[in-house]
């Protein structure tokens, strides 16, 4: 698949509020500081289409972006930054389980862990969602570049050996926004959802 736009629409504080327009929906799911941001500028070829919050663990929205006027792309809130209050990381989780559970158009989450650290248990329940909601998912492992190249074969084998038991894992892919690895393959899953959910 060739990108060839994309467009913020809307950001959206409560489920009331999703755009109506019936779309599919390709959901990027991950920790605060996971590189989210990052990625989707590198899936669209755009610098600074989607922009991370100068407080982590501040955006509370679903932020809606319309790709080739066919799709969105979809930045959940980022989760799991202590410094957030209990009450609003409660909300935060309830807008984004509402949201996984609940949204027809949904086709595919993307969900990213940095391929520096090992999955957090946070990781793991949020995958364990996507399993039980019957959503198909992607785990992308970002920050690749930061990684000694010679440790990501290791790591690789390590991440996927994690999500192997659950059936709903299409694959697990490193990626870096800085030189573009695993950009092709991403796609290549994205499209194969989009298509495949019409």
């Amino acid at each position: 698949m060739k990108i060839t736009s994309a467009e913020f629409v809307q950001g959206v504080p409560s489920i009331r509020q999703l755009p109506k327009e019936p779309y599919k929906e390709v959901a990027f799911l991950g920790r605060s500081n996971v590189g989210k941001s990052s990625l989707i500028n590198k899936l669209v070829n755009r610098k600074s289409l989607a922009r991370p919050s100068s407080d982590p663990g501040k955006t509370r929205e679903l932020n809606y972006y319309l790709v080739n006027k066919q799709f969105y792309f979809v930045d959940l809130p980022g989760y799991g930054y202590a410094k957030v209050p209990e009450q609003i990381r409660s909300s935060w989780g309830k807008l984004i389980e509402q949201y996984l559970k609940g949204r027809e158009h949904l086709s595919l989450v993307v969900q990213l862990i940095d391929s520096r650290h090992e999955p957090t248990e946070l990781d793991m329940m949020m995958v364990g969602w996507l399993e039980y909601y019957e959503i198909p998912f992607v785990v992308v492992l970002t920050k690749s570049d930061k990684l000694p190249r010679s440790k990501m074969p290791t790591y690789l084998k390590n991440a996927k050996a994690a999500f192997a038991r659950f059936t709903l894992c299409r694959d697990v892919i490193p990626f870096s926004s800085l030189t573009g690895e695993g950009r092709s393959e991403l796609l290549g899953i994205i499209t194969q959802h989009i298509v495949a959910a019409d």
